[in-house]
């Protein structure tokens, strides 16, 4: 929690939608220095009132001029309210976290996941950039390992949650599931398949090497935190008929090759923002149920690869609403303020 004397003026932008919700009671839970809180929208959701620690709030319209007083303004709108509104916020001398992929590969804005680069907050000029939910938990994870023996190469596979789409989304498999055991008609409006018991290999849009955008921003933004352009980086990323939290498989190849498996597990049980998971004696290893609801990012299922010395495989599951957006982005607020960059 974040220790300081002075109150401050924090705007959260999409106060009514997932993200928004739960930045807003994890700023609560965290003890945030709130002095005012605004809470901002769209025009279709202003007026709609948000319970605030027994307090009933009235979302306003997100307009330029909402920013005016404002310290901290935490974004998760869609890129087009981030990309049209954050520059007013910031010349009216708020600073932006923001949840959208508008800014997190400009130059000068600094893309950030405390655990991994919180330095790089020192440098910001305003807008500070919150990394995609599936890249959030694997840096996390692979930060540790790359500080003590060095990264050459990532493979992952993710496993992502419906949520990371929305509340539609989450609505659209409730739905299915339900019209699969009534034998009803099965609609798919927010995926471009049946998402209840299937699993879609794709999120996002397919450009034209083939990877899809989501499977890009976790290829791009993973060399931008942990600075090393040159790491080899691939990414396959597939929706599953899950409510909350994602999965990954992760192959990672390190510079040292005498390490072992214990040693891996003994930093995962050190690092900051881990909870280790791996006894498969006993049948534990993350998982996205029991994972939802909870800031860690879990690790297990840690083998060394069969064919390569310097190979090793981990099982990696976060709330991709918690860790992956809203947890992080007020990570990265309580940072700013302990940096003494937030005043």
């Amino acid at each position: 929690m974040t220790t300081t004397n002075k109150k401050f003026h924090v705007a959260v932008v999409g106060a009514t939608g997932a993200v928004g919700q739960t930045m807003i009671s994890t700023l609560i839970e965290r003890n945030f220095p709130i002095g005012k809180l605004t809470l901002l929208s769209s025009k279709r959701s202003a007026g709609k009132e948000v319970e605030v620690n027994g307090e009933m709030i009235t979302v306003k319209e997100a307009t330029p001029e909402s920013f005016e007083g404002v310290d901290i303004a935490l974004f998760s709108a869609g890129g087009s309210v981030s990309k049209e509104l954050a520059p007013e916020a910031v010349k009216r001398g708020a600073i932006v976290v923001d949840n959208t992929s508008a800014f997190r590969m400009t130059e000068n804005v600094p893309l950030v996941v405390p655990e991994v680069n919180p330095e790089d907050l020192d440098t910001h000029e305003g807008i500070i950039a919150n990394p995609n939910c599936s890249t959030i938990q694997m840096v996390v994870a692979l930060e540790p390992i790359r500080k003590q023996y060095g990264l050459k190469k990532v493979i992952v596979s993710t496993y992502q949650a419906v949520s990371g789409s929305g509340a539609k989304a989450i609505q659209e498999l409730e739905k299915q599931t339900k019209a699969y055991f009534d034998e009803g008609e099965i609609k798919a409006e927010v995926y471009p398949h049946q998402i209840a018991f299937n699993a879609i290999p794709q999120i996002d849009v397919f450009q034209d090497n083939g990877f899809t955008y989501e499977e890009m921003k976790m290829i791009n933004e993973t060399k931008k935190i942990m600075h090393m352009p040159g790491l080899e980086v691939a990414a396959t990323c597939v929706r599953i008929p899950v409510q909350n939290s994602h999965s990954e498989s992760v192959y990672i190849e390190i510079e040292n090759e005498e390490v072992s498996v214990s040693e891996l597990q003994q930093l995962m049980k050190t690092a900051e923002g881990i909870t280790l998971q791996d006894d498969p004696a006993q049948l534990e290893y993350p998982m996205p149920f029991p994972a939802a609801g909870k800031k860690d990012v879990f690790v297990g299922r840690i083998r060394k690869d069969l064919d390569r010395k310097n190979g090793f495989h981990l099982w990696i599951v976060s709330d991709n609403l918690l860790k992956g957006a809203a947890w992080n982005s007020v990570q990265i607020a309580e940072t700013l303020v302990k940096r003494g960059l937030l005043n």
